[in-house]
């Protein structure tokens, strides 16, 4: 990643980075275990969950990468 000292926005930016992956990971997960014979149905819920998992994983990694001294 880089080199030098972490900040706590650093480690800030990494809780987001972590949370939002584990969100991203069990909203696909639970997608693919229980499939759905109406496959729209789940998605109307899951969209959002994903575009804010995105977002925060976004924010996380530019946090990490602005952060270290």
């Amino acid at each position: 990643m880089s080199k030098g000292e972490r900040t706590w926005v650093f480690w800030v930016g990494l809780i987001l980075f972590g949370l939002a992956s584990v969100a991203l990971f069990g909203i696909l997960w639970f997608l693919l275990v229980f499939p759905s014979p109406y496959w729209y149905e789940p998605m109307k819920v899951a969209v959002p969950v994903i575009v804010g998992s995105l977002v925060f994983l976004a924010i996380g990694l530019y946090m990490m990468k602005s952060s270290a001294k």
